[in-house]
């Protein structure tokens, strides 16, 4: 009997032991270049607007792909072999009234963020699916129109942008907010909204803050937040208010907005700012000119260095159009009055070979108030973006690279240089081994561009490539999570409804 005890504690330790060592072993480390990404494979999901958003769940090596084509519903791909993408099923969301805008995923949930199909201005909700059995774990009410949702690293909290857009006639324009979900309290939400902040207005607009329209100055109904992101410690998220001009910090601790980082302006008519202004003038022109842009970003994504925080923003741009209230001219239009001190040669510049095409908002530049326009604002910077997260100051803007890189790839749209340009529209950020890398979504441009980030103040250039119509979703998924071991990016082509999937060489 003894005999036996000892063996069975030999055996025991032993086993413990390996346990502990293979728990305790470091992942091996994947030496991959980020210069060297190409497409490894293509999944068709539908026609238009049937690949939009894209999500991926670990724990299964499933992808969950926003589908608002013809349908309804949340596609699910097999991706354990990334290189033959295989769709096994789908969620279909009819029975919610809602349709679906955003997909997150983490350990084995995914949420899904509807807008109300009865009325955009009505409340939205977030449904959690289990992403084994695809069966419902909790239904919760958040903000009108959540636009975006995602869960924090450490899964405790799901986060919605809340954009709360006005209907067409503007007469019913629900607030604008955050809500915060509390996973492990039964999945209890908590909606923000920005009332606190109307006192500090006159200070925000002064940096660059726009509130305007017929729910100017009314901060709770006139922001319209778009994106989020969250701190690595899951402590603090950002959240662009694209129509805005600003970025909000969010205290997840006390579940708290704590400030509103006004974006200001970017000027076209610093040399290495110049942008082709114009769809009609012959063919593809940089060059500079006495107009502005706001930064109006749409995606945000966060990362450190050093221990300090930062965010990238995609600087799409944005406006408002409906039947109530429409803040859009062109600088050619006869509505569109130029003050001959500001622009001598007004005539000239109204031409369509000139800025005549360019949209610009008609909320700002009148400076001295007597009906003309001093100054010139257009929606969006065509840039990415890099800003101090604790300060919001801005640490490097990209200046016209996105779009001159478009033009080397031979995508860059002219029929959009009076609008946005390439249109930046995502970005996310990732871990490559030690170095941080930048992903960028080029809507115009059916392209992306890669950058290493490691020295926010200088990124450096690594590729940039082809891609579906119209992405609108970029995925990026390390080489720890991928069901390979192998870095992935992943495409959400919203024009063309393709998914494609990238993958860098070894060193």
């Amino acid at each position: 009997m003894r005999f036996l005890f000892y063996n069975l504690l030999i055996v025991t330790l032993l086993f413990t032991s390996c346990k502990k060592d293979e728990n305790t072993t470091p992942e091996p480390t994947i030496n991959e270049d980020a210069s060297t990404f190409k497409e490894i494979a293509t999944i068709s999901i539908g026609g238009i607007g049937a690949a939009e958003i894209s999500a991926y769940d670990a724990s299964t090596k499933k992808l969950f792909v926003v589908n608002n084509s013809s349908t309804n519903r949340i596609e699910i791909i097999d991706l354990t072999d990334p290189a033959m993408p295989k769709i096994i099923g789908n969620i279909n969301l009819v029975p919610y009234n809602g349709a679906s805008n955003s997909v997150a995923c983490y350990n084995g949930k995914l949420a899904v963020a509807l807008e109300s199909t009865t009325s955009k201005q009505d409340l939205g909700k977030v449904v959690v699916f289990n992403t084994s059995t695809y069966a419902e774990i909790k239904q919760i009410t958040v903000g009108a129109l959540p636009d975006m949702v995602t869960f924090s690293p450490d899964g405790n909290f799901i986060l919605t942008a809340n954009e709360g857009e006005p209907n067409d006639t503007y007469t019913n324009d629900p607030d604008g907010t955050v809500s915060i979900i509390d996973v492990n309290n039964n999945y209890t939400a908590t909606t923000l909204n920005f009332s606190a902040f109307n006192t500090q207005l006159t200070t925000l607009k002064q940096a660059g803050f726009r509130s305007f329209g017929p729910s100017a100055g009314n901060l709770a109904k006139d922001i319209e937040p778009e994106y989020i992101t969250i701190s690595t410690d899951s402590k603090t998220a950002w959240v662009t208010l694209q129509e805005n001009n600003a970025i909000a910090k969010i205290d997840l601790t006390n579940k708290t907005i704590t400030t509103i980082f006004p974006l200001g302006f970017k000027d076209y008519n610093v040399t290495e700012n110049a942008i082709d202004i114009s769809d009609q003038d012959g063919g593809i022109a940089f060059a500079n000119w006495k107009v502005k842009g706001m930064f109006e970003p749409d995606a945000i994504s966060y990362f450190e260095n050093n221990g300090t925080q930062y965010v990238v923003t995609a600087n799409e741009g944005d406006q408002r159009e409906y039947t109530g209230f429409n803040e859009v001219k062109r600088i050619g239009s006869s509505s569109v009055l130029l003050d001959a001190t500001a622009f001598p040669n007004a005539v000239t510049l109204k031409t369509n070979a000139q800025m005549g095409r360019l949209n610009i908002t008609t909320t700002l530049g009148d400076t001295d108030g007597d009906g003309d326009l001093d100054e010139l604002y257009s929606y969006g910077s065509r840039s990415f973006s890099i800003w101090n997260g604790t300060t919001g100051q801005l640490v490097f803007d990209s200046k016209n690279d996105l779009d001159k890189r478009a033009q080397t790839l031979t995508t860059y749209d002219d029929g959009r240089s009076d609008d946005k340009g390439s249109e930046p529209e995502a970005v996310i950020t990732g871990k490559m081994g030690t170095k941080n890398i930048l992903f960028v979504g080029l809507e115009r441009a059916d392209a992306f561009v890669i950058y290493d980030i490691s020295n926010p103040i200088a990124p450096q250039f690594l590729q940039s490539l082809k891609t579906g119509d119209a992405p609108e979703g970029i995925l990026f998924i390390p080489a720890k999570n991928a069901p390979t071991n192998r870095s992935l990016l992943i495409l959400s082509n919203e024009n063309d409804g393709t998914i494609r999937i990238y993958q860098p060489n070894l060193l």
